[in-house]
């Protein structure tokens, strides 16, 4: 069993002041779990990561693999396998060296050795590339050497630290795919890193959003789609970023630019309950439709529409310079986008599908 457990971690930095990158985090991941560390620059998921593979001090709790606590064990001890952003090959290496180097220096045999770079190789469609160095091979092939390399190794847990970053845009959606379905395919526990929100949501099983050392929500990709616990969260999470405002809470709902939205009973009452006047309010681009003829709505002055093919996304103001005037954006069909200027009106789409957060804490109200 290769579950990973970080119970109140910490890794602080000396000042000063003091930086607390991570902040007792307090996080499990599943044996044969695909767990994925998201955040901005700074959040402190490469730390957490690091300290995992114990390349990091752990100042203030502890760390846990398969039951066992490995927060003062050397990497070697550890049971992990490493892959990092810049694949660390050794260039005077073939593949097959390369793949095979760390067996060597646990003194595999021979015959064994081979057996299993030639399994990952085959695995990852490296067969025919062993002989090369990594000058030879692209990006994309160097990475799945690094993959490779961790492979034969058969550790209880993979470490992934940005492994995709290096790769243009088409190679990064091609790769992600090939390393989710080699994880499912392996069933190692698997924790990766990433600033990129697309690949955590469609790579991981959960995904753990970090902000400034702390764990904000971690969860299911839907889940953290369609229940942010936070409004950090919620705007982190999804491309274009939810539409957030503050608004004036009303007995009905929220005023939203001079239109009221209707909230659903239980957000409306713990917003009572909390003694709040007023709120974040939270709406996703597909959760806003242009309104109808004759129909009140929001009105929204056109500054951007992006052309996507089957979407078009209109960015707008809205709200007057005086009130405080914020962008929003807008998905609908595809189709020719309204002119840059023009004023339209929307509406959101299902009360439900509204987010409601406190303004001074961030969290979800009645979660």
């Amino acid at each position: 069993m290769a579950e990973v457990a970080y119970r109140a971690a910490s890794r602080v930095f000396p000042g000063p002041p003091p930086v607390r990158a991570v902040d007792r985090l307090d996080l499990d991941v599943a044996d044969g779990e695909f767990l994925v560390l998201v955040g901005p620059s700074g959040s402190g998921k490469s730390t957490a990561l690091r300290m995992l593979a114990g390349l990091e001090d752990v100042d203030e709790g502890g760390i846990e693999i398969g039951g066992r606590e490995v927060s003062a064990l050397e990497p070697k001890e550890r049971d992990i396998a490493m892959v990092f952003q810049n694949y660390a090959l050794y260039p005077h290496m073939s593949v097959a060296d390369n793949m095979g180097f760390a067996l060597k220096l646990q003194k595999v045999g021979k015959a064994e050795l081979s057996r299993r770079v030639q399994e990952a190789a085959a695995m990852l469609d490296l067969t025919h590339y062993l002989d090369r160095r990594p000058k030879a091979l692209s990006g994309g092939q160097r990475q799945r050497v690094a993959m490779g390399r961790a492979i034969v190794r058969e550790p209880a847990v993979f470490l992934m630290d940005e492994p995709l970053s290096n790769l243009d845009a088409k190679l990064r959606v091609e790769t992600r795919a090939n390393i989710a379905a080699l994880q499912q395919r392996l069933g190692t526990t698997t924790v990766y890193v990433t600033h990129d929100q697309v690949e955590a949501m469609t790579m991981g099983h959960r995904v753990a959003v970090l902000r400034d050392g702390l764990l904000e929500q971690c969860a299911t990709p839907r889940e953290l789609y369609d229940r942010p616990a936070t409004a950090f969260v919620a705007g982190f999470i999804g491309s274009p970023a939810m539409n957030l405002r503050t608004v004036r809470l009303t007995a009905d709902g929220a005023d939203l630019a001079g239109v009221i939205v209707p909230l659903p009973r239980d957000v409306l009452a713990a917003a009572h309950d909390a003694g709040l006047s007023e709120a974040v309010l939270g709406v996703r681009p597909e959760g806003l439709r242009p309104a109808a003829d004759g129909e009140h709505g929001v009105v929204l002055t056109v500054e951007l529409s992006e052309e996507l093919g089957s979407d078009t996304f209109v960015h707008g103001l809205v709200g007057s310079d005086e009130g405080g005037a914020q962008r929003f954006v807008l998905r609908t069909e595809g189709g020719a986008g309204p002119a840059v200027g023009r004023e339209i009106r929307v509406n959101v789409r299902d009360p439900h599908a509204v987010h409601v957060f406190d303004p001074s804490s961030g969290r979800r109200l009645a979660a």
